[in-house]
């Protein structure tokens, strides 16, 4: 029988990647390229979807190439940064904007304003979502109030909007398949969470066309077919997923009360509710985890805005370290923070206090600072970003037992025990942490029939963890929880 693998596109905020899996996820193969970051304004984030495109072919090449050919690639799995949005033509297929970015916050006033109309009680009952730019449908609504090109293909009847993995999806399959699975549709604030497609009064609230917009599918199954000509012969597209989402069933957290944390350039955590819809009362998220074969499955979400991207800012704007993996070289240099703290508001500070308007800063610096106090700062800030969810999480109901942790930041060992003494919870972490694309994997593998549902392809694919006990004595944890929430009262 011929050796085939899964073809992952793992769309990240910084970097379009390709990656092949076997059956038992194993990773067989990567290729990466960075995305330009584009920052016309303050506040503002865009991304050129002929970038995200063309990258995300060329490494689908280098993958499909090594695989042996398409023959060998038994289906795609696509994962995305989720809330961005693409606007583009329907004729030509070419995008009429730059992308709106998720952390992109120019649509504040506009949901502040609806906020001050009264709308927030209805969006939130209706979507887990609150009013925040962070989501998808008043970027949409930004794009055609600003943008000519897209309000005239709009009156045209041409327009196109989507979130990543739409764009993608229609860019593979030669524009045959305007679609998006139930998991991205759920952050766009115009699907309620338990409604079969988009809704009536929220687009109406919003004034996003629903022409304009994707077909909303499962996260698994014969999703499409990519053009023959991309790669020699169709390949179906088996698998789609948020990237949270996607992280979570990555982490087999497929059983309610299973919770991950993943650190990217933001944090998220996503606690598996099961058929049960959320509604917080603590200004957390309800999201869809999946959809397979019409029925949903739900997640209690935390967001938080800032991670790596802050590392990244540390690194490449204040020049303060080289690489990422210093970081934990300084944190383990010095006994203690120094008393300083770091609060990275850098794009607004996301849940549990949704204030867009807030910006970072660094407290408790003095003349003995130095930069690995501000570096170990950093690290510490995800520990307290972290337990703010959590602390949230219990006042829904949904208490922490233990966590699980994944993404980029969390290789680093310093900061898996520092997340695991602050919540005086165990902090799991698998040795494959790159657990966003595994569960696209895994999807697509449940797609194409590799494997009969995630809970087998999880028992087969997912390797072996390490956990990470707390010890941290309770008046140090005390102490640094009081330095954290003055430095929180300062943003």
């Amino acid at each position: 029988m011929i050796d085939q693998s899964i073809l992952v596109l793992d769309e990240g905020t910084t970097s379009s990647r390709a990656m092949l899996f076997g059956q038992d996820g194993s990773q067989r193969g990567v290729a990466q390229a960075e995305l330009t970051q584009h920052y016309p304004r303050s506040g503002w984030v865009e991304h050129d979807a002929a970038e995200i495109w063309n990258k995300t072919l060329a490494c689908a090449h280098d993958m499909v190439e090594q695989a042996g050919g398409a023959a060998r690639i038994a289906a795609i799995g696509i994962t995305n940064q989720r809330e961005t949005v693409v606007a583009w033509d329907k004729h030509s297929g070419e995008p009429l904007a730059r992308a709106i970015v998720w952390q992109d916050r120019r649509t504040a006033d506009f949901c502040a304003a609806l906020k001050k109309a009264g709308h927030e009680e209805m969006v939130q009952t209706k979507t887990g979502l609150l009013l925040d730019p962070y989501f998808s449908g008043t970027k949409m609504r930004w794009l055609l109030d600003n943008d000519e090109a897209v309000a005239q293909a709009a009156r045209d009847g041409r327009l196109a909007l989507g979130t990543v993995e739409s764009w993608l999806a229609w860019k593979l399959t030669g524009g045959k398949a305007h679609i998006t699975d139930a998991s991205n549709a759920s952050r766009t604030m115009l699907m309620a969470l338990d409604g079969g497609s988009w809704d009536d009064e929220l687009c109406d609230l919003l004034g996003v066309p629903q022409a304009a917009l994707p077909q909303v599918v499962d996260c698994a199954g014969e999703l499409g077919f990519t053009h023959a000509d991309l790669f020699g012969a169709p390949i179906p597209i088996c698998g789609m997923a948020g990237d949270q989402q996607a992280a979570t069933i990555g982490q087999g957290c497929l059983s309610p009360g299973e919770t991950k944390a993943t650190y990217g350039t933001g944090a998220f955590v996503l606690g598996n509710t099961g058929s049960i819809v959320p509604q917080s009362q603590n200004r957390m998220l309800g999201t869809v985890l999946h959809q397979l074969d019409g029925k949903r499955h739900y997640a209690l979400e935390g967001a938080v805005f800032v991670a790596g991207s802050l590392i990244k800012y540390l690194r490449d704007t204040l020049g303060l370290i080289a690489n990422a993996e210093e970081t934990e070289e300084l944190a383990r240099s010095i006994p203690d923070n120094g008393g300083v703290v770091v609060v990275p508001a850098l794009s607004g500070l996301g849940a549990p206090h949704w204030r867009p308007d807030a910006r970072g800063i660094i407290s408790g610096l003095g003349f003995d600072t130095g930069r690995a106090h501000i570096a170990r700062a950093a690290l510490e800030s995800m520990a307290h970003q972290t337990r703010d969810l959590a602390v949230a999480f219990v006042a829904d109901g949904a208490e922490w037992k233990k966590l699980k942790i994944d993404g980029g930041m969390a290789a680093n060992s310093w900061m898996a025990q520092d997340i695991a003494n602050l919540l005086d919870l165990p902090v799991i972490r698998p040795d494959f942490v790159e657990t966003t694309a595994l569960g696209a994997a895994m999807l697509a593998a449940v797609g194409c029939g590799w494997h009969a549902s995630l809970e087998d392809a999880a028992e087969a694919m997912i390797g072996d963890a390490k956990v990470f006990e707390p010890a941290m004595e309770d008046d140090l944890r005390r102490e640094r929880l009081k330095l954290w929430d003055a430095a929180l009262a300062k943003v």
